[in-house]
């Protein structure tokens, strides 16, 4: 039993409250609260985070050990008075990390991806990179520095990413008593809205006071509209995750002289050229001649995510017992499947290709098991000669990327 690796079951607690959270929105009447598209493109980004933090948490862990050992400036004890402590430090380091990653452009292209979704629910709290964990965990390594255990840092982080999941959700509205001390879902909601009253506001994760004290604190007062200021034109996986890097990039080669240059590195997205975006769209995304349509065979993504799900959960369980090349054959096929998904949403031909990959990289792995590596080029003569003989290119893309009105 103490082997059990409890995050295997973090997946499955994650579409249980997102299925009660769906439910509770059809009974109350209110399908706007979900968005098929941006719901399967939230969950995609979700289960590519927890995968690619499997690889990369327990490096986070070892550095808040080592920092501890060699470097902590206090011997902190352990008890009710420093517990309570430290959930005030690791807010308070959150607010300042959460803060700097809106006002600084390197920290942004991280952290914009949380606030790409134009809906407000569970699948919302889905969105993190593992470059906005990465970068994150820089900040809480203030903690185990200051004195503080690393075994009470990863707990707290753990209760602390916890309540922030409860606090994306618009069922709940707003509770002003409670908002004098702690994070609601109106109140984070402020925070993930585009309004101009609302940007830049409402930074904490638990408590309201660090906002109120350094002044971004905004109460909800209109209903917010979600997003971005400049919505993100694509469900693409991998744009959503890079084309603030290729913004970067592209206002560093238009900057002249090093303070330019570094200002578009570090300086605030607020001074970033409105139209390096939409260039880039126009170069690297496809224009769609209608934009109220979607996919008609969409149980072939629900498909796809359960399966990548269910590889997650069995995938995180059995993590410490696998190979090196049972690990890197799970992180290559799920990911590629989630690059598939946002190229269905894209209706992307070329995403019948992927499916062609995958399966080339199933039977080779199934025959390097097997010691039968040698005989390799058998699945993909099979597949050559059935695409010759039966056209599926045509079929699947007929079948695949039906189309239909939305309204």
């Amino acid at each position: 039993m103490k082997n059990i690796n409890f995050l295997a079951f973090a997946m499955p607690a994650f579409f249980l409250f997102l299925f009660l959270e769906y439910k509770l929105a059809q009974r109350r009447k209110r399908p706007e609260i979900f968005n098929y598209e941006s719901s399967v493109s939230n969950i995609s980004i979700g289960i590519a985070e927890r995968l690619i933090n499997l690889f990369v948490a327990a490096s986070f862990y070892q550095l808040y050990y080592l920092i501890y050992d060699d470097y902590r400036i206090f011997e902190i004890p352990s008890n009710a008075l420093v517990w309570f402590a430290l959930i005030l430090a690791t807010d308070f380091v959150w607010y300042w990390y959460h803060r700097l990653g809106h006002e600084v452009n390197f920290f942004w292209a991280a952290h914009i991806v949380h606030h790409h979704s134009e809906e407000f629910n569970f699948t919302a709290a889905a969105r993190i990179t593992t470059f906005q964990a990465i970068i994150r965990t820089g900040f809480w390594c203030v903690l185990p520095l200051i004195g503080f255990h690393p075994t009470m840092v990863i707990t707290m982080l753990i209760v602390h990413g916890a309540y922030s999941f409860f606090t994306h959700t618009q069922l709940i509205g707003k509770i002003k008593w409670l908002e004098y001390v702690f994070v609601t879902p109106s109140v984070h909601g402020v925070h993930h809205a585009s309004d101009e009253k609302y940007l830049d506001k409402n930074y904490g994760d638990m408590f309201t006071f660090w906002d109120r004290l350094f002044g971004t604190f905004q109460t909800e007062e209109e209903k917010p509209k979600y997003g971005l200021t400049h919505p993100l034109k694509s469900y693409s996986f991998l744009w959503q995750h890079f084309h603030y890097y290729f913004e970067i990039y592209e206002l560093w080669k238009r900057s002249i002289g090093f303070k330019a240059r570094w200002k578009a590195v570090f300086g605030s997205p607020a001074h970033m050229d409105q139209d390096i975006r939409p260039i880039l769209e126009k170069r690297f995304l496809q224009d769609k001649s209608n934009p109220h349509q979607r996919l008609r065979f969409r149980n072939y993504l629900y498909i796809q995510l359960g399966i990548c799900t269910l590889i997650l959960t069995v995938f995180t369980y059995y993590f410490d017992y696998l190979q090196t090349y049972d690990k890197i054959f799970v992180l290559s096929l799920v990911i590629l499947t989630l690059i598939n998904c946002g190229a269905l949403l894209e209706q992307r031909k070329w995403m019948y290709y992927l499916e062609y990959t995958r399966i080339a990289m199933i039977s080779t792995y199934f025959l390097y098991e097997e010691d039968l590596l040698g005989f390799f080029f058998v699945p993909i003569a099979i597949m050559i000669f059935m695409e010759q003989l039966f056209s599926l290119s045509k079929i699947y893309q007929n079948t695949i990327l039906q189309l239909e009105t939305t309204e």
